[in-house]
Parts: C-alpha cells; sequence; structure tokens
C-alpha cells in the first residue's frame, strides 16, 4: 500500500515542474525547480534499501549546487538589465544553461546521474530517467542557447551514452547512459516542439515498458534478466522489442521520434551533427543486443513460468500496446 506521504510528495514534484514551465518571472521558475527537488528527496528515501541515502544526498548537493549557479547568473543578470536580454550576456547565459544542463543530467555534467540512478527503486529511477527532465528541458528551450554550446553538449550526451554504457552489468547504470543519449537527441528536438513532445512522449512510454518488466522481475543487474527472460518466452519476446525500440532501430516506434529529429535536422542543415549522432546511437543499439542476444542465442534453456497469472497478462497487454503502435508509425511512415 502506498503511504500518504508519498502521495503528498509526488502531488508537490507534479506541482513543481508545472510552476516552473508555466511562470513568467525567473524567480518563480527557479521556486518551481525547488519545489520539485525537495519533493523528490523524500520519495527516494526507503527503509529496504540501504543505498538510497546515498543517492538522496548526491542527488541533493548536486541539484543545490545547480540552483545555486543559476539563481547567481540571474541575479548578476537583473543586476546588469532591469529585463534580461540574452543577446547581450553570452557568458551569463552560458552559466545559466550549464545550470539546468547539469539539473538535467546531459554530458559533460553526467558525473552524477549515473551513480544516483544506482541507489534508487525502478519507481524513483523511472521519476528521474523522465518526469525530472521536463523542467530543466523547456526552461532551456526558453533561453535560445548558442548553437555552438548545445551542439557540444549533444555530442558529448550521445558519445557518452553511446560509449560508458558498453562496459556496464548493472540495469539501473544501462538505462542511466540510455538516458543521457536520448537527452542528447532531445536537445536536438528543442528547436522544434512539437518534435520535442513526440519524441518525449515516445520516451516515456518505452521507459515505462522496461522499468515495469525489470521491477517485476525484480533484476538490477544483467545475470538476472537473463534468467527471467530464459523462463519466460513472453518476457524475452517484451524485452527484445521494447530494447530494440528503445535504441532507435526501424520499424519500431522507437524510430519515430528519431526519424522526426533526423527529418527536421536536414531541413536545418545540420548533417554533420546528425551523422556523428547516428553513429553513436549505433553503439547504444550495440549494448542493447548485447542484452537480448546472451538470453536468445547463447543461454536459451527454459523452465517454468515464475510470474504469477495478473503481472503476465499486464506485461502482455503492455507489450501488445506497443505492437499495435508500432504497425501504426510504420504505416505512418510509408503514407509520408
Amino acid at each position: 500500500m502506498m503511504k500518504f506521504y508519498k502521495i503528498l510528495f509526488t502531488n508537490s514534484l507534479i506541482l513543481g515542474t508545472l510552476i516552473s514551465i508555466s511562470s513568467y518571472s525567473w524567480l518563480s521558475m527557479w521556486m518551481g525547480l525547488e519545489i520539485n527537488l525537495l519533493s523528490m528527496i523524500p520519495l527516494m528515501s526507503s527503509t529496504n534499501n540501504s543505498y538510497s541515502t546515498e543517492a538522496a544526498m548526491k542527488y541533493f548537493l548536486t541539484q543545490a549546487l545547480a540552483s545555486m549557479i543559476l539563481m547567481f547568473s540571474i541575479i548578476t543578470m537583473l543586476s546588469i538589465n532591469e529585463m534580461i536580454n540574452m543577446m547581450l550576456n553570452k557568458p551569463l547565459l552560458v552559466i545559466m544553461n550549464s545550470a539546468l544542463l547539469t539539473k538535467l543530467g546531459a554530458a559533460p555534467f553526467h558525473f552524477w546521474f549515473p551513480e544516483v540512478m544506482e541507489g534508487l527503486s525502478w519507481n524513483n529511477c523511472f521519476l528521474l530517467l523522465t518526469w525530472q527532465k521536463i523542467a530543466p528541458m523547456i526552461l532551456i528551450m526558453n533561453n535560445s542557447p548558442h548553437w555552438i554550446m548545445m551542439t557540444i553538449i549533444i555530442l558529448a550526451s550521445v558519445i557518452v551514452g553511446g560509449i560508458l554504457g558498453m562496459n556496464q552489468v548493472s540495469l539501473r547504470k544501462i538505462m542511466a547512459f540510455s538516458s543521457i543519449n536520448h537527452i542528447g537527441w532531445l536537445l536536438a528536438a528543442t528547436t522544434m516542439f512539437p518534435v520535442w513532445t513526440w519524441y518525449f512522449s515516445i520516451y516515456t512510454l518505452l521507459t515505462l515498458n522496461i522499468v515495469l518488466m525489470l521491477k517485476w522481475t525484480h533484476s538490477f543487474f544483467l545475470k538476472q534478466i537473463f534468467n527471467a527472460m530464459n523462463n519466460n518466452k513472453m518476457i524475452k519476446f517484451s524485452f527484445m522489442s521494447n530494447f530494440l525500440s528503445l535504441g532507435g532501430l526501424p520499424p519500431f516506434l522507437g524510430f519515430l521520434p528519431k526519424w522526426l529529429v533526423i527529418n527536421s535536422m536536414i531541413m536545418n542543415n545540420q548533417q554533420t551533427l546528425l551523422f556523428f549522432m547516428v553513429i553513436m546511437t549505433l553503439i547504444s543499439l550495440f549494448v542493447y543486443l548485447r542484452i537480448m542476444f546472451n538470453s536468445a542465442i547463447i543461454m536459451n534453456t527454459e523452465t517454468k513460468i515464475k510470474l504469477n497469472s495478473t503481472k503476465s497478462f499486464i506485461i502482455f497487454s503492455i507489450n501488445l500496446t506497443s505492437s499495435i503502435l508500432i504497425i501504426l508509425s510504420t504505416v505512418l511512415f510509408n503514407l509520408i
């Protein structure tokens, strides 16, 4: 049964994000980020996980540092001019965006993200992977950051997310580096808001599918997920389709937002950046394939189903929904 304090802090977490993205003043935006931060800390606390306190402390210190730098840049801009003019304060704008990127977990400000993920439950991991990206990302959109800085951040995110995810056995760290890779694509999509919305919505759906299956199979490391996949064909099929979709392999659903980003970047004459993004995404796809091949080909032994019927039905329903969306996206490609 969900504790009452979790309901309270979940509501205030949502409220903090909504305050940030709907405010007209920088003080309200900063206040919304702080409400969001102080609501996330109690949700991280858990008596069942000895690492949750450490993760909460790391998260608080990093986010408080980023908030302090953000407030410093805002106050300095206001002391120079009553109305903040982004074009006249480019050094301070870089400082402000660096603080927001630290809150987001984008490379090279990603140092805290995998370490915090490693100490959290799958519920909190899902919040950190999805909801906590909304407010910083939208504030970055409103800042109109310099394109050279954003190009460096996008390249760093896709490179770090692709390469550092190769040498991991922890599923939480694999999801963290996958998220850093997707942050690069989301930042590239910020120039066109409808594309960003589609990308974030589909990324959230795919992450929800994977996190639910990892939670229900009690899997935190590769060895555990290998055993879970070998015990149930349905779980194996669900994992394969969702991981391939998360990697952006056509004709799966995850290719649709990447295809929209590719299309918009080509129209904006950003082919060189797009080339490196696609190459690094292929490395991330290799990480997902490594997870699946060991279970599908090398360790292909099946025993009785360990999940109860309700959870098996829910997993099947989620996977069926994803498959229908995959078919619809394929039809959309052909029509366009």
